[in-house]
């Protein structure tokens, strides 16, 4: 194929972290990438020029960055899908696609669609509002303990509540919800597919992921996920398998919960590059955002299985912080051989606010463990 980089003009709904990394990956082929969101000063318009003030929820502020684009993509998932469908009628390359974006942002229609293709998952009920689930918890029609999540709207651990018996009802969340069985979890494990427009479909080795006891943010994820070779299969081909049922073109997060009994449930998914695959910048596959940007541009796929194991820190902002972002003992981590930092360019801090990640490389996982909890324990962020 002849492929010439300046008439890949990718359009990308959101500015944030995931959209400064997906500019720094695209530079590497010289991509024509632009950005829309709400402020020039965010995260990927500190290294790409090509920035939009608007806002992707408005729909003539995205019909008007998406004309003349050949291709527009996301980096979060709630944004104006009447816009993107308009724009998939005259012509534009959405991806993902708009339909599947619509499916994939309510979580009741997720679980619908995997209880509907026989994808192993949590028994669940949906429910209109918090009255409905308070009558069905005072008859006995829910189980405790049980898990809301809120259909639309929740994301980073907000939106979803634990509750454990009827004494904290007073915890539900108003709003239409999915209320399902609380998994007995051995371990919380994410596989990240990529497939792309021509159909070609890989998957990255699934990776374990350790949760802030408050923030209910991924604070710690390992790579290999120290899972047994069954289970990882499993995954894997579950993984590939969504993608390759939904159609997706770009990548595909898939979140699952491997259950004490050895059972594999799908908890939910993501259609953009994902906090649980930043490890992939350094660990020696080809990153999830370069990727993501092969597929949308029908480029072929790289690999995907990483050369070193890895452990990916999140950088979050210190609890009663907030301010002009000051990070703390930085000289002590950059000396480690092995130790990455990746710094979003976020001028504030707040508390649990993600900052930047740290990746620890090394020649087995055990090493890559005591780096990571030097650095968790030495690297912080205040104001």
């Amino acid at each position: 194929m002849t492929f010439i980089p300046s008439e890949c003009n990718i359009g990308v709904l959101g500015g944030g972290q995931l959209g400064k990394m997906l500019a720094q990956e695209a530079s590497k082929l010289d991509l024509n990438i632009h950005f829309l969101d709400k402020n020039k000063n965010y995260p990927a318009g500190k290294v790409c020029p090509q920035f939009t003030e608007g806002d992707f929820n408005h729909f003539d502020d995205v019909m008007k960055f998406g004309r003349g684009k050949q291709i527009i993509t996301i980096e979060i998932e709630h944004v104006n899908t009447e816009a993107l469908y308009r724009l998939e009628n005259d012509g534009v390359f959405v991806f993902p696609q708009a339909h599947i974006l619509d499916l994939i942002k309510d979580k009741g229609s997720q679980k619908l669609f995997y209880q509907n293709n026989e994808f192993p998952t949590a028994s669940f009920q949906l429910f209109e509002n918090k009255t409905e689930i308070s009558r069905a918890a005072e008859s006995n029609s829910i189980s405790f303990p049980f898990v809301q999540k809120l259909r639309t709207g929740g994301y980073d651990g907000r939106g979803v509540q634990i509750i454990n018996s009827k004494n904290e009802i007073h915890l539900l969340m108003e709003g239409a919800s999915v209320i399902e069985a609380k998994a007995d979890i051995e371990k919380e494990i994410s596989v990240i597919a990529v497939r792309s427009r021509n159909g070609e479909c890989k998957v990255y080795p699934a990776v374990s992921m350790d949760f802030h006891p408050t923030a209910n943010l991924v604070e710690c994820l390992v790579c290999p996920a120290e899972i047994p070779e069954n289970i990882e299969n499993k995954a894997e081909k579950l993984a590939k398998d969504i993608a390759e049922k939904l159609g997706i073109v770009g990548l595909l997060a898939v979140e699952m919960f491997v259950n004490k009994d050895g059972s594999l449930w799908v908890n939910e998914m993501a259609p953009r590059p994902h906090n649980s695959g930043h490890h992939t910048l350094d660990n020696g596959a080809t990153s999830q955002f370069a990727n993501h940007l092969r597929a949308i541009s029908g480029l072929p796929l790289g690999e995907t299985r990483f050369i070193q194991p890895a452990i990916m820190l999140n950088v979050l902002g210190e609890d009663g912080y907030s301010g002009k972002a000051k990070y703390q003992n930085i000289e002590k981590i950059l000396g480690i051989e092995g130790v990455h930092l990746h710094l979003y360019g976020k001028n504030e801090t707040k508390p649990f606010r993600k900052m930047g990640h740290v990746t620890i490389t090394g020649p087995n996982l055990q090493s890559c463990k005591q780096k990571a909890n030097f650095v968790s324990q030495t690297l912080k962020v205040i104001a």
